[in-house]
């Protein structure tokens, strides 16, 4: 038969009909999205059942079977046609052949886009069983016409094989998604996304599917089916608004697209598919970790069975924090853990999780979303503290910032992050959306948190700076307003809340002026001193605006604005030397400080107390207190006869007993008239890891021991660490350790920014007794995982230390704390 006759007998069958009904029903403006793709691809079965039973009337053993998307179907206005005529080989081949162009040309002559295959079930179970993308497209096979028995049977064997073969496909589908997503890049922050390939696309909706289809893993159901309905409504206004069968995004067509689904303009659009793909992407991450955890239980389940006796293994949980625990690569929470009672539970969760580079369970996210309580205002201590941690664990942040948000935990603990939550910024320079350009750049400010001296400031300022771009005007100004209150009511005090307000409200005043102003003007210079205020402010402030242009994109940073940013910053910082206050006297002991003292002089040995602390309000109220002060820890006040080696002791007997340290300080104590001798108080506050406190009975105890010799505090230390296997954790930025020019005119001032660890003390003081340097006072903080340490130091003879002395000592700390 040639072209011209099957040309003429598909007329017959209909085509001229079947373009005019589809057209009608293209321009149907009442009838849009699922039921018009359901209604199309009736419209489409129809006829191609009739070309086929007009050409198939004496054939048997033979079928037409929809695969892929228009198996699903789910046809959009300029999809192809993906069709199998499977036959069981009985037919003469030729008769085959004659019905398959019966069907093809006619698809052909009306400008549709085919994709087609003739096959028997076996040679569809071989191409399958060779080419994952063909196997993919047969999980979807529904049957058009023809031998329903065989296609039936076609679809069983092809589900037997995929589940049998599951072990091994799976991973290649995944590693099939991972290149596509390496190519298409991630469609929640694409200007000009691929629909269907990029990362949170179609394909990956598709890839969840067949991942359910093995029975090995599923997908979180919950808003999955909704985002991939989003997807094909948007995909379909752009067939529609281009007349061609595109899945990018243009630009140029954004506005005809959005107006096409009725919505406000191109970045209410843009925000609908950032939102969908966040869905399909979250979903993803989740299903491939449960793939991947039931792959490994399966190849190591027969290993444990003989060794266990055939009895069923129990996962082994580790503790990471109070009622959060590790368990088989994932962070859950324990099973005393009460969600409904703890309203920090979400934050440490979220800060041990990303601390230790696991990502969080998700079922641990969605018990907390469902029932933990509101955080009061302002937060306590502790929901500060986690969140900083968070936010300073670097890249491992952003996985669990997104297991929070897709649970919508992030906006009820912080309500104005709705208005930049899948913000687009149509500007070349910014790679992400508004939301995670602000993550982003906690995670680089993360790296420079040794550089300053308040990185929770810098952290939280990281995570506010563009928080105004969700409202209108200049988002600098409208973030000041925002800033003010977030910070208020996340508990920092006054003299913080202006701070971040001021680094939020100039975060970009350092590159703007360094690159538009001329910086030999001394009115400039003196414009940004009076901008910032404080050489901290600065320094913050410098920090930050690395960070925001790093995470902004390779085009906004460069050498050339590192170096005019610095120069500008050295300059200002010259303006505001003069105005630097002088350094404060101590302030006068106690009188439960001197008891101690007192005590310890005449015992000779230590003497300690522990009692509970509680947060004063941030701000001066005259309303009713709602309930009792916050908790901060415990104060441990300790006094010991001066003598060679208290830092390092106390501290390393703190780390045994897992008591994290908060903040911490050490001095000299001038004795009444009439006691002899010298004393050295430690004002420490401290909490436990997990767990309870210690007795202080059994502090001092070892206490006594670690000061005369007979407990072998590093001993223990690492036989702890031996006992309990290392996890990937963060890749946190190495210590820096630097002298502190001019800070004081009676000592040397060394300070130490690091990443707080157990026993971090215990090694500072030990490389500070090497040095054979005394420990005048010292003044610990830790803010977040981060800790910021000075110690005033000097020599044998109570001097300070000579500058190179100085420098050498600080480089043997420095090269001690990155071993």
């Amino acid at each position: 038969m040639t072209s011209t006759d099957v040309r003429t007998d598909a007329e017959d069958s209909g085509p001229s009909g079947y373009a005019a009904a589809r057209l009608r029903l293209l321009q149907e403006g009442a009838r849009s999205g699922p039921p018009r793709r359901a209604a199309l691809a009736e419209l489409t079965d129809d006829w191609l059942s009739g070309l086929f039973d007009a050409g198939a009337d004496k054939l048997r053993g033979i079928s037409l079977v929809a695969v892929g998307g228009y198996g699903r179907g789910e046809l959009s206005p300029r999809s192809d046609l993906d069709l199998l005529l499977l036959h069981d080989g009985s037919a003469d081949s030729g008769a085959v052949a004659s019905l398959a162009d019966r069907i093809w040309y006619p698809i052909w002559d009306l400008g549709l886009d085919l994709d087609h295959s003739v096959r028997t079930p076996a040679e569809a179970r071989k191409t399958a069983g060779e080419d994952l993308k063909v196997q993919l497209g047969l999980l979807d096979a529904r049957h058009l016409a023809g031998d329903l028995g065989l296609t039936a049977g076609l679809r069983t064997a092809v589900l037997a094989d995929w589940r049998n073969q599951a072990p091994k496909r799976l991973p290649e589908l995944q590693e099939l998604c991972a290149e596509r997503a390496e190519r298409q890049g991630e469609l929640q922050f694409l200007l000009e996304p691929d629909l269907k390939e990029a990362r949170g696309g179609l394909r990956d909706a598709t890839a969840l599917r067949a991942v359910a289809a093995s029975w090995l893993a599923d997908a979180p159901r919950e808003g999955l089916a909704d985002a991939r309905r989003r997807l094909l409504d948007v995909r379909d206004a752009l067939h529609l608004a281009t007349g061609r069968a595109t899945d990018r995004l243009s630009l140029q067509e954004q506005d005809q697209v959005a107006a096409e689904l009725g919505l406000l303009d191109a970045d209410t659009l843009l925000r609908q598919v950032y939102e969908a793909a966040r869905v399909v992407s979250y979903a993803s991450d989740v299903t491939w970790r449960e793939v991947g955890r039931v792959l490994r239980s399966r190849a190591v389940r027969p290993r444990l069975r003989a060794m266990l006796g055939g009895g069923k293994p129990t996962a082994e949980r580790s503790p990471l924090a109070e009622g959060v625990v590790e368990q088989d690569g994932e962070v859950v929470l324990a099973r005393a853990a009460r969600p409904d009672r703890d309203p920090v539970l979400p934050l440490r969760a979220a800060a041990a999780a990303a601390q230790a580079g696991l990502p969080l369970s998700l079922h641990a996210v969605r018990r907390m979303a469902a029932g933990v309580r509101p955080l009061p205002t302002p937060w306590p201590a502790e929901a500060r503290q986690q969140l900083v941690t968070l936010l300073g664990s670097g890249p491992s942040t952003i996985e669990v910032w997104e297991a929070l948000e897709a649970e919508g935990l992030i906006t009820r603990l912080l309500p104005d992050w709705e208005r930049v939550r899948c913000r687009p910024q149509r500007n070349a320079v910014h790679i992400w959306t508004v939301d995670r350009h602000l993550i982003e750049t906690a995670v680089r400010a993360a790296e420079f948190t040794r550089r300053v001296h308040r990185p929770d400031l810098l952290l939280v300022s990281a995570l506010l700076h563009d928080i105004g771009k969700g409202w209108p005007g200049d988002h600098s100004v409208a973030g000041e307003i925002i800033a003010r209150d977030v910070a208020a009511r996340i508990g920092f005090d006054r003299t913080d809340v202006a701070v971040l307000a001021t680094l939020v409200r100039h975060h970009l005043l350092l590159v703007e002026t360094a690159t538009r102003r001329d910086l030999e003007d001394p009115a400039t210079v003196r414009s940004v001193a009076e901008a910032v205020g404080s050489q901290g402010t600065l320094e913050l402030l410098h920090a930050l605006t690395e960070a925001d242009a790093l995470a902004t994109g390779p085009a906004a940073w460069s050498s050339w604005r590192a170096s005019l940013v610095a120069d500008l910053v050295k300059r200002v910082a010259a303006v505001l030397a003069g105005d630097a206050p002088e350094e404060p006297e101590a302030a006068a002991p106690t009188a439960e400080q001197e008891r101690l003292a007192i005590e310890a002089a005449r015992t000779g040995g230590p003497v300690l107390s522990l009692r509970a602390q509680t947060e004063p309000p941030a701000e001066p109220s005259t309303e009713e207190p709602s309930g009792d002060p916050e908790p901060l820890g415990v104060e441990l006040l300790i006094a010991v006869p001066d003598q060679e080696g208290v830092l390092p002791a106390v501290a390393g007997v703190l780390a045994m007993h897992r008591l994290t340290v908060r903040t911490a300080e050490l001095r000299a104590l001038d004795l009444p008239d009439g006691v002899s001798g010298s004393v050295l108080l430690l004002d420490w506050r401290v909490a436990a890891e997990y767990g309870s406190l210690p007795q202080a009975a059994r502090l001092r105890a070892d206490l006594v021991r670690a000061l005369d010799g007979s407990l072998d505090i590093a001993a223990k230390l690492a036989e702890r660490d031996a006992a309990y296997p290392r996890r990937r954790g963060i890749v946190a930025p190495p210590a820096r350790v630097t002298v502190a020019s001019a800070a004081s005119r009676l000592a040397t001032v060394i300070e130490v920014r690091a990443h707080d660890a157990p026993g971090l003390l215990h090694r500072i003081g030990r490389a500070l007794e090497k040095a054979h340097v005394r420990v005048r006072s010292a003044h610990v903080s830790t803010l977040g995982a981060n800790a910021v340490d000075a110690f005033y130091v000097t020599g044998p003879d109570g001097s300070p230390l000579p500058g190179e002395q100085a420098a050498s000592v600080a480089r043997a700390l420095e090269d001690t704390l990155r071993e």
